[in-house]
């Protein structure tokens, strides 16, 4: 048995349920859960003790999740990532992973650093950042679905695309 492929889907899988199971539990529960506390004041805790350790866990799954990903490619990786047809489907997957990590760590992270107050800005600045992790965290949940559906086909292709 050849140790890094089985070590490497493991690991895709364990990352890829925190990253994703992470990335619904900011859409689903924290941010209306923050909404909430905001209106009676309590939501201190939330955004000083538990996003900062959630976001920390979302970035590196979502690292992890990539890299392992890449690794189950070997030496498929650049004919999955050309779209290749005989790898059409798990390469849209591996693209939609890779828009989604690109969004956690170019405009998530930096926007909620700022909405968290963990970098100086503005009170205008905080908000517009709020403002920008919503929406591309939304994004990533909406492209979450066919990723995980490509993700999926790429092993099937037969069942999915009759080849």
């Amino acid at each position: 048995m050849n140790w890094v492929p089985a070590l490497a889907r493991w690991l895709h899988i364990l990352a890829g349920i925190m990253w994703l199971g992470l990335l619904f539990y900011f859409n689903f529960v924290q941010v209306p859960a923050l909404r909430a506390a905001q209106a009676d004041g309590t939501a201190a805790g939330i955004a000083k003790h538990v996003a900062p350790r959630a976001l920390w866990w979302f970035r590196w799954a979502a690292v992890v999740t990539w890299l392992a990903g890449a690794a189950l490619l070997g030496k498929d990786f650049a004919s999955a990532f050309a779209l290749e047809k005989s790898h059409l489907a798990i390469g849209v997957g591996a693209w939609l992973g890779t828009i989604m990590l690109a969004n956690v760590w170019l405009v998530i992270w930096p926007a909620q650093q700022k909405a968290l107050g963990l970098v100086a800005a503005s009170d205008a600045a905080r908000e517009a950042a709020r403002r920008r992790a919503f929406l591309v965290s939304r994004v990533n949940l909406a492209l979450a679905f066919p990723m995980l559906f490509f993700m999926a086909a790429g092993a099937h292709t037969a069942v999915y695309f009759g080849r």
